[in-house]
């Protein structure tokens, strides 16, 4: 037995030194020291995964807040080094209970890493503003595409990875998506919630998101993911938390809503993201933008393009790639095509913006039923004459925040405990939490721009009588300034 035991505990010793040898350390500014695994390095060491340092994690939020230039690269690293961090924690305590191998961490973990391998430029806009004008009807989606390019990274680089592991993988990434359905899990519902929670909204993608882009646009951030990650416990199949935590849970969801507000859809940014769609929609036919998108091998790499130069009459060759340098891309080439998509990003180089004219937000009880205010609608309500707006004109944003549950306040679908020697789990209503929680849970926001500062004025007026239709007053906080408006007299209408 002693013999037994001494080549069992030499092995053990021998896979702990591989491990070691064949991991890495990355410093990170959110989490310190992440280990990356040997398994995970085979994937971060391809071109299709460095293509994610060249992915903005928040698009052209650094325009407006410069600090804001971190990328889905490393935020992928972090969620891979909290999902390692938040399987753990469950195994500590519930290993043997749960039986959680280390495959099991091992994937959750791929699933952190892969999780944003498939997605696009300019963060959420491409997929969920750029992509439905070009492909009408269209599901595409960057989870739907990070497991075909997992898939196609593995069968590129031969990566030795189990069949099943990968299975897993690739259902974990969707799992919170509307392509879940797709996949039918059997076992070990739980792990399937840590990276994307399709069930309470709590998951490891929003710990290191909210944390990074508060850090990087110089917000405060009062939201503790550790304490979660130390008070959780699986009960049913189902990640719980202890009920003393209901607040940290809140502040979670309501940090996220506050950055919603005041990064990811300022005024400015969004103005930025109009102009960049506009310069994308005139660049589609020369470049093929969207016949790119539903093949892995097409999507991420660089690709040589023929770009006919006017001035000297022959084919030049150019490369572009599927990022955010497409804009690069688009602002170096001489191909007469692109000048309208060149002249709307020498715009924003030179901050000659859409303008902001004005916004209001939805009345609670019109919530659930409003319909999106379109171009068209405003136009519709100018009323005196002078200029006659066109739908080119303007720029209409249908903006929503909420706490991840439309409506419905997310707290309600948590599962709590009350101490760890007691197999109960139950929800909390809003009532027994505070009367200060709000009352609604989301914000449907309408903002009107203006494309040419000279037609400030006459967008604002037909904007402030679409108002007065639909709820007989001005919804609007304050007026458009002065200064916008008498913007109309200094510059002439071409």
């Amino acid at each position: 037995m002693g013999d037994i035991h001494g080549d069992d505990s030499q092995c053990r010793s021998r896979s702990f030194s591989d491990s070691r040898r064949f991991s890495k350390y990355v410093k990170d500014n959110v989490h310190g020291n992440i280990c990356l695994d040997q398994l995970a390095l085979k994937f971060i060491d391809t071109e299709q995964f460095q293509r994610l340092r060249d992915l903005k994690q928040l698009g052209v939020t650094h325009l407006v807040y410069p600090g804001a230039v971190h990328s889905r690269f490393e935020h992928s690293l972090g969620v891979y080094h909290i999902a390692g961090e938040a399987v753990n924690e469950i195994k500590k305590y519930q290993g043997s209970e749960l039986e959680i191998t280390d495959n099991d961490i091992q994937t959750v973990k791929l699933a952190g890493l892969l999780h944003d391998v498939g997605h696009g430029p300019f963060s959420h806009t491409f997929e969920s503003v750029f992509l439905p004008q070009v492909l009408p009807g269209s599901t595409w989606s960057h989870e739907d595409m990070s497991t075909r390019m997992v898939e196609y990274i593995v069968d590129e680089h031969n990566v030795e990875i189990d069949a099943e592991m990968l299975k897993k993988v690739k259902e974990m990434i969707v799992a919170s998506s509307e392509h879940a359905s797709l996949y039918s899990i059997k076992e070990k519902r739980f792990l399937y919630d840590i990276v994307a929670n399709g069930r309470s909204g709590i998951d490891v993608d929003k710990f290191d998101y909210i944390v990074r882009d508060s850090r990087a646009c110089g917000l405060g951030c009062s939201f503790q993911f550790e304490r979660l990650l130390q008070t959780m416990r699986v009960m049913g199949d189902e990640i719980c938390y202890r009920a003393k935590e209901y607040l940290t849970i809140h502040k979670l969801f309501i940090t996220r809503a506050d950055l919603h507000r005041t990064v990811y859809t300022h005024a400015k940014v969004k103005a930025i993201e109009l102009m960049i769609v506009d310069a994308l929609l005139k660049a589609n036919n020369p470049l093929r933008i969207a016949l790119r998108v539903h093949d892995p091998a097409e999507f991420w790499k660089v690709r040589d393009l023929g770009i006919f130069c006017a001035a000297v009459r022959i084919l030049l060759s150019s490369s572009e790639s599927l990022d955010d340098t497409i804009i690069k891309t688009i602002e170096a080439s001489e191909n007469p095509e692109l000048k309208e998509s060149r002249d709307l990003i020498l715009r924003i180089r030179r901050r000659d913006l859409y303008q902001f004219c004005n916004e209001f937000a939805v009345p609670r009880g019109m919530l659930e039923h409003f319909k999106d205010i379109t171009a068209q609608d405003i136009i519709c309500s100018q009323v005196s004459g002078g200029i006659s707006l066109k739908e080119e004109d303007m720029a209409v944003s249908n903006i929503k925040i909420d706490l991840t549950r439309g409506t419905n306040n997310p707290l309600e679908s948590i599962r709590f405990f009350q101490d760890y020697d007691t197999d109960e789990k139950f929800s909390i209503q809003d009532e027994r939490i505070s009367h200060l929680l709000p009352g609604c849970c989301q914000d449907k926001i309408v903002r009107v721009y203006s494309k040419k500062p000279e037609l400030v004025a006459v967008v604002s007026e037909a904007f402030e009588n679409l108002q007065l239709k639909m709820f007989g007053r001005k919804a609007q906080v304050h007026a458009t300034p002065k200064k916008k408006k008498s913007r109309s007299q200094m510059k002439p209408l071409v």
